[in-house]
């Protein structure tokens, strides 16, 4: 039963055009082409990437946090309440007016104390500025090194893949893909730990779209094609990454610098490139060439859904160089969350003020601005 399974699912019909199948991938004559069990060797390698990870964050990134004056303010912990502690941890973190007002009652604060315990509270649990920065340290470094890497690989490959399926596997190219796959894999394991951002789902699908179009890529010989989608993504992910960086560390002029550069080099790559070169000749040059068959619309569909994902990226990016353009100010990250501080705290209490000396009062308290989910 599993054999026969087996046997239809890797038919030469779905994967390959007519007239062609899996034995035209056999090793000979001098040639070696990807073989299944080659993905294998990309768990340790991802294993390997979180133990480097770990020790880079240690000895590089904390250093050069130093180094560029990165620093974390310190925290007022919210005090020890059961009562809002358990509200906060499993009804919502973000209380509206009428739960305030309940949570005064059980716990016998004002409006004012009860804001105050979950803003403190959130902050809490929000990721240090320091661990940004690491975080964007280790990406920015890989990013920057598989670029290069994938320079290297792209001598090597002169024409795309599509019309040379059959070609044989070089081995600059069997370690580049063991490494960027290694690496996006690490990458989804430790999503749970690493910021999270507004854009947590998308991240998700992007990485599983990743390591499944890199794998099918492998299985099937695609591997010029593959090779082209991973360098244009890495030529712009490394200068997003040293721009978070610099933001981090205060470096306002260097920040808005690299992050005009990388908006310009994503949406080159990203909007152009990859959809009107690379995408047109997966998806409309093939079709001169054979009949579509299941494989073609797979690796196309897995191809379309990171190209949305490139334009929701985009959104974003507009959005953030339209906001520092006009007054100069320093570039944030729409997906990220702002710290609240104490002095936006006390902004409010003033705000509230005024509000009660002209008569805005509803139910005994003042109107309660819930609104904390802001972004960088």
């Amino acid at each position: 039963m599993l054999s026969r399974l087996s046997e239809l699912l890797w038919a030469d019909w779905i994967w390959f055009p007519k007239g062609h199948g899996w034995a035209d991938l056999k090793d000979g004559d001098g040639k070696v082409f990807p073989k299944p069990r080659d993905l294998w060797a990309t768990i340790p390698i991802a294993l390997c990437f979180l133990v480097i990870r770990q020790i880079f964050e240690r000895t590089v990134a904390l250093p050069l946090a130093s180094l560029l004056g990165v620093s974390d303010k310190k925290r007022v912990r919210a005090s020890p309440n059961p009562v809002l502690e358990a509200y906060f941890c499993s009804t919502s973190k973000h209380p509206t007016q009428s739960s305030i007002e309940s949570l005064c009652k059980q716990t016998g604060c004002s409006v004012r104390q009860v804001q105050r315990w979950f803003r403190r509270r959130r902050n809490q649990e929000r990721p240090s500025k320091l661990k940004k920065f690491q975080e964007a340290s280790w990406r920015f470094t890989f990013y920057l090194l598989a670029f290069f890497a994938g320079l290297a690989v792209l001598i090597d490959v002169s024409t795309l893949f599509l019309s040379l399926i059959f070609q044989p596997l070089l081995p600059s190219q069997y370690w580049y893909y063991m490494i960027e796959l290694g690496f996006y894999i690490s990458l989804l394991v430790s999503v749970a730990s690493d910021v999270k951002r507004k854009d947590f789902k998308e991240q998700i699908i992007h990485h599983i779209a990743t390591i499944v179009l890199i794998s099918f890529s492998w299985l099937v010989n695609y591997i010029r094609g593959g090779t082209l989608v991973m360098l244009v993504h890495d030529a712009s992910d490394y200068l997003m990454e040293s721009a978070k960086m610099f933001n981090y560390a205060g470096w306002r002029k260097t920040c808005n610098f690299i992050f005009t550069l990388f908006a310009a080099v994503f949406i080159v790559t990203r909007l152009v490139i990859l959809p009107f070169w690379i995408i047109y000749s997966t998806c409309i040059y093939p079709l001169t060439l054979y009949p579509p068959f299941p494989g073609f619309y797979f690796f196309n569909g897995l191809m379309l859904v990171l190209q949305t994902l490139h334009i929701f990226w985009a959104v974003l990016i507009l959005r953030m160089v339209v906001k520092f353009l006009p007054g100069n100010d320093i570039v944030e990250d729409e997906r990220s969350d702002k710290e609240e501080t104490e002095s936006e705290e006390e902004g409010d209490d003033r705000e509230q003020r005024e509000k009660s000396k002209n008569g805005h009062v509803q139910n005994g308290h003042t109107p309660l601005n819930n609104n904390h989910n802001k972004t960088d």
